[in-house]
């Protein structure tokens, strides 16, 4: 079995719901781009923030799309679990598995595209980041969450 991927518990707020109780769908896209931002930076060790404030590289989504299985409730405790399905020359697609332990309740599948700040065009990753991406994708493949802790 493959080792766990990068994974965050969120506790599912008030604020993230509707007047049902239930997660409001776009507050998800918001809960994805905080999950990429901690995996950069405390996974892969890359400074999300000087990426973008000091060396001037955007991380940009430019496609996103997400099923929804099981609706997540005010109080859930709902893990975030991201994989990195390819590494292309300036873009990451990622699928990110909202789940609580074994039970799938969401899947999203984004693309990410390294920018140049100054021109607002895609740029190469560099070879130093290519490697912890490769890396990390080649040392989760095969997760699922049938794989997850109960």
């Amino acid at each position: 079995m493959p080792p766990a991927p990068f994974s965050r518990q969120l506790r599912i707020r008030f604020s993230h719901s509707d007047p049902a109780g239930i997660v409001y769908y776009p507050n998800y896209f918001d809960m994805f781009n905080g999950l990429v931002e901690d995996w950069f930076s405390d996974d892969l060790g890359i400074d999300y923030a000087k990426q973008i404030l000091v060396n001037r590289l955007g991380l940009p989504t430019v496609h996103a799309a997400c099923d929804f299985f099981i609706p997540s409730r005010m109080g859930d405790s709902l893990t975030m679990t991201l994989l990195l399905r390819d590494v292309g020359r300036s873009s990451l697609k990622l699928a990110i598995h909202g789940h609580v332990g074994r039970e799938e309740r969401l899947r999203a599948d984004l693309v990410i595209v390294l920018i140049s700040l100054d021109s607002n065009k895609s740029t190469p990753i560099p070879e130093t980041l290519r490697r912890r991406f490769v890396d990390y994708k080649a040392a989760h493949a095969g997760w699922t969450v049938e794989s997850a802790t109960a």
